[in-house]
């Protein structure tokens, strides 16, 4: 058996074939763990919404800031721009099968000593506290407030978090972590605009991973999201975006004994 996490896929649907077949995958032995954002802007996101949603309980999936997007969208929220590949699923027959299941996913998933999330932990939370704030989140995802959610969700602020935290703001401070968040000040102040790798850290932020005294360590947390970060494995932290939809590859890494696969995109996105 094997327990292998994949990377952004956001469409790609004929790169994670190929990885699927790397890696000899079987349902039946196999797992794939999915960091999150597996649709959005790749040009087959209605087929690798449908695969992976096929794979039942082989497949472990975590929302990413692309898969909320696409639920916002849903929602009524006015899409972003040309590059978005979302409305073969807004206009496909199963529509709301594909969406509630896609609602239905974690924010956070954790299992033993690893925890799987699509950007990052703020380090003050333990991973108990962590994975009850994602509890929060989707409890709300789950149920009758799910539309009037999605529709107050973006904005960068509140950027810093604190317990005091309620209502929409607490919710909209755990999804930005956990979905969006690369660059941080040791104090835990969250920065959103800079995308860069780390050496082009703005001033007085350094990578959430790196902000020294994180009340999780001791656990491997698994990420993606961070494109210019590309494949970054060290004690505590696997990232795992290296960059597909950009041409780059699709990576997997298999839990068990820390060995990566990797295939070369398969599909253009122009």
């Amino acid at each position: 058996m094997g327990t292998y996490v994949i990377g952004d896929v956001q469409g790609c649907h004929d790169s994670l074939l190929a990885l699927v077949q790397k890696i000899c995958f079987r349902p039946s032995r196999d797992r794939l763990w999915f960091v999150g954002d597996i649709v959005n802007r790749g040009p087959k996101s209605l087929e690798t919404l449908r695969a992976i949603r096929g794979l039942g309980v082989s497949a472990t999936v975590v929302l990413g800031n692309h898969d909320l997007y696409l639920l916002m969208v849903a929602a009524g929220w006015p899409k972003r721009g040309k590059d978005d590949t979302i409305q073969l699923i807004l206009d496909a027959p199963d529509a709301d099968q594909l969406l509630d299941w896609l609602a239905s996913r974690p924010l956070m998933h954790v299992e033993g000593r690893f925890a799987m999330v699509h950007a990052g932990l703020l380090a003050q939370w333990t991973i108990p506290q962590a994975r009850e704030l994602a509890a929060e989140v989707e409890s709300v995802l789950q149920g009758p407030s799910r539309q009037a959610f999605l529709a107050d969700l973006a904005g960068n602020a509140p950027a810093k978090w604190s317990d005091k935290l309620k209502g929409q703001d607490r919710l909209r401070c755990i999804v930005n972590a956990m979905t969006r968040m690369r660059f941080c000040s040791p104090e835990g102040l969250m920065e959103f605009k800079h995308k860069g790798p780390p050496s082009n850290a703005p001033d007085g932020a350094v990578p959430w991973f790196s902000v020294p005294k994180r009340r999780h360590a001791g656990y491997t947390i698994l990420a993606g999201h961070w494109s210019a970060l590309g494949l970054c494995i060290e004690p505590g932290f696997v990232g795992l975006d290296t960059g597909c939809l950009w041409g780059g590859k699709l990576t997997a890494y298999r839990l068990e004994d820390g060995e990566v696969f990797q295939v070369n995109a398969a599909e253009s996105t122009k």
